[in-house]
């Protein structure tokens, strides 16, 4: 619910998957889901640019990876590279899109070993 939160009431996500939702109560109701059923895993992140499009209007580029429940390690199959369009209004910055995409770096392992190794030196 807290991450639902964060999202502006028309927000949209593209999950991991590929898969869209839109408006907060959708992101809310498909979060719920997966986290009920997933065990959470603790996240790193590397913020790797916030560029300002307007007063009101920014984009976020970052990369992040996750430590499964019970392990001291980084899974490198879901680290992600991500980008996050936020708006202000009414004083509250608010999502209006949220894009978590695979860090798969097809027919370049060097770039995900590397993205690995960053975001190890966080843990």
């Amino acid at each position: 619910r807290e991450m639902t939160n964060l999202f502006a009431e028309h927000g949209n996500l593209i999950g991991f998957d590929g898969s869209q939702i839109n408006k907060r109560p959708e992101i809310g109701s498909v979060l719920s889901q997966i986290f009920a059923d997933h065990p959470t895993a603790a996240y790193v992140a590397i913020v790797r640019e916030v560029r300002f499009l307007s007063p009101s209007v920014a984009v976020l580029r970052a990369v992040a990876g996750m430590v499964p429940p019970g392990q001291s390690d980084i899974n490198p199959a879901v680290n992600a590279v991500q980008t996050l369009v936020a708006v202000r209004s009414d004083g509250q910055w608010r999502i209006a899109l949220f894009q978590n995409t695979p860090a798969q770096f097809h027919g370049r392992p060097e770039l995900s070993e590397a993205l690995t190794k960053e975001l190890r030196q966080l843990l």
